[in-house]
């Protein structure tokens, strides 16, 4: 049942994010694929994959360790402080970005690069005002101690937990 909750999570809010959207964006704007592939589209392919990558394991580690998923309405039950949220508390958020820019390179579109800063501007505005005020009532001191070890969006040293 979790896993097919992470699935439908992830069709509906990532994939509106990274899919729906921009291509909303780039046929509002007459942008067309080319069939032609040159070095910008095959190195807009590292950011992109490098996201999604992100997102899957963040995902995996939401279920697995948290026992739940992404969406707000069934967070995980135990905070998830390990992968990648060992180094960036916010990993998820930066992996989509990532796809986001990617898709940005790949299709030349300055229109999905304002895209993508309405996203990450949306996105903290969301963490600051919510998720962390929610984070810190749900787990308390841990979440504390969490904070002041990892930084919000730009990757750093590795957490060590306290137990």
């Amino acid at each position: 049942m979790l896993l097919l909750k992470n699935i439908i999570f992830t069709i509906f809010v990532p994939g509106a994010v990274t899919v729906l959207i921009p291509y909303w964006i780039l046929t509002r704007n007459f942008a067309v694929a080319s069939s032609h592939w040159g070095m910008p589209q095959y190195l807009a392919l590292l950011p992109a994959l490098l996201g999604m990558s992100i997102y899957f394991r963040c995902v995996w580690d939401f279920a697995s360790f948290g026992r739940g998923t992404p969406a707000p309405i069934d967070p995980p039950k135990v905070l998830v402080v390990r992968g990648l949220y060992r180094y960036v508390r916010n990993p998820m958020y930066v992996g989509v970005l990532l796809l986001l820019l990617g898709e940005a390179a790949f299709f030349g579109s300055w229109a999905l690069v304002r895209y993508a800063v309405w996203f990450f501007i949306a996105v903290h505005l969301f963490v600051v005002f919510y998720e962390e005020p929610s984070l810190r009532h749900k787990f308390g001191e841990s979440y504390e101690r969490y904070c002041q070890s990892v930084r919000r969006w730009i990757p750093g040293k590795r957490y060590q937990e306290i137990v």
